[in-house]
């Protein structure tokens, strides 16, 4: 099976040391050892740092069935900014230009977002007769209603009325559409007009159980010695991972820091990452020797950040979709034993109460925030408990090599079908 996997935003294995590969990654490896030729349609801009993997378009050859085709675009600095519009703009018009040049695949795998891309890509499987797969990730252009107030609604609907055109011809004009949860695969019939097709489907998120090797690890443990983490018996620590951005009520996370510092030493707080709001996050957190901001890390350094922590923080905002998803944070946190303390209301937490693998709190509510982790650490027992069915949780339902095998079972099934006129 001859592949192209179109995805931007996500970390290239050619992306410096060890990167931390995510859904597209870790499909296309596993493609590529079941014997499928992949194209990887890529940007040039790193979403993580923000900055250009290369001056011009340009193909990197991993091996003889495996290549990655990086379509050169402006760079973009925030997440929300019109600069960024563009760059998708320009990147799906040249995507639309380069495909041609390509030998055509047997099947597409495209991810929404982007949205423009996504339109291009069902376009050329219309053309070419190629069964295009649509996987939801984020609900764009729904989100971008959460930055306007309630009273603008109407006229921001207006405003990203196209965006929503590209929605609907995407879902519309998909052979098939899979998405992280039931809720996403629902959006993306309703936003299509579409009725349930025998090939939607939903695959979430999920996380590679590969373990660093030894001197890694090592350096690793090195690295979070140097910052602090002595891993003592009685220190208690809650990890946070990610880019500091708007999707995180990370002051929450602060003000409860605050609070603990003044009854507990042995509780700590781990915020890795960087993002628009980090400067604004340290100066909030100026006073708190409990806290430590370690910056952007590696792989093999949140692996073992995980195994040293007792719980993970999961500080999203309870908006409409992350409420109906399990973000990827989670999941790993749940790869380590680690239990969940989240404040996302929706799919998540059910997940977590269901599976008593950790505690949702209150959005904004800093001293409920202070009160769990102090119960978590004076109550080991539970704690230990919750641990256990995280790891039980994670090996039933997000186990990456299980839930892209059957991913992958799915596309071949689609495309051998589609072959037969079964579409």
């Amino acid at each position: 099976m001859n592949i192209w996997l179109i995805t931007v935003g996500e970390p290239l294995p050619t992306d410096g040391d060890n990167p931390r590969l995510y859904r597209t990654g870790i499909l296309a490896k596993m493609l590529n050892r079941k014997g499928h030729k992949v194209t990887w349609w890529t940007s040039s801009v790193n979403h993580v740092t923000k900055r250009q993997r290369c001056i011009d378009d340009k193909t990197i050859d991993l091996n003889d069935n495996y290549k990655i085709r990086i379509i050169h675009s402006i760079n973009y600095r925030k997440n929300i900014t019109l600069s960024r519009i563009v760059n998708h703009y320009f990147t799906a018009l040249k995507f639309s230009k380069m495909s041609l040049q390509e030998l055509e695949p047997d099947i597409i795998l495209c991810s929404l977002p982007t949205l423009s891309l996504s339109v291009e890509a069902v376009k050329y499987g219309r053309k070419k007769a190629i069964p295009i797969v649509l996987d939801i990730r984020d609900l764009w252009p729904d989100i971008f209603l959460n930055v306007f107030p309630r009273w603008a609604q109407v006229g921001a609907k207006f405003l990203l009325s196209p965006a929503f055109k590209f929605a609907y011809t995407a879902c519309k004009d998909a052979t098939a559409i899979i998405g992280i949860t039931p809720a996403f695969v629902e959006w993306g019939q309703i936003r299509g007009d579409r009725q349930q097709l025998n090939f939607d489907r939903d695959f979430p998120l999920a996380y590679s159980e590969k373990i660093p090797g030894q001197y890694v690890i090592s350096k690793a443990m090195d690295f979070w010695y140097e910052n602090g983490i002595k891993n003592k018996n009685d220190e208690f620590i809650a990890c946070f991972f990610g880019t500091m951005g708007r999707q995180f009520e990370l002051e929450t996370v602060i003000k409860a820091a605050k609070i603990l510092q003044t009854v507990n030493k042995n509780i700590k707080f781990v915020l890795c990452g960087s993002g628009d709001n980090l400067v604004c996050y340290k100066e909030l957190a100026s006073d708190c020797s409990n806290i430590i901001f370690p910056g952007w890390v590696q792989a093999y350094h949140i692996w073992t950040l995980m195994r040293l922590s007792s719980v993970g923080l999961a500080p999203y905002y309870s908006s409409n979709d992350f409420m109906r998803s399990y973000p990827n944070k989670s999941i790993e946190y749940l790869s380590a034993g680690l239990p969940v303390v989240s404040s996302l209301k929706g799919l998540l937490q059910e997940l977590l109460e269901n599976n008593n693998c950790g505690i949702t709190y209150e959005n904004g509510n800093a001293e409920q925030l202070a009160k769990i982790l102090m119960g978590l650490y004076e109550e080991p027992e539970i704690l230990k408990t919750m641990s256990a069915n995280a790891l039980s949780l994670y090996k039933e339902r997000f186990v990456a090599e299980k839930v892209y095998s059957d991913m992958i079972e799915h596309l071949e099934l689609i495309c051998s079908e589609y072959n037969k006129g079964g579409e």
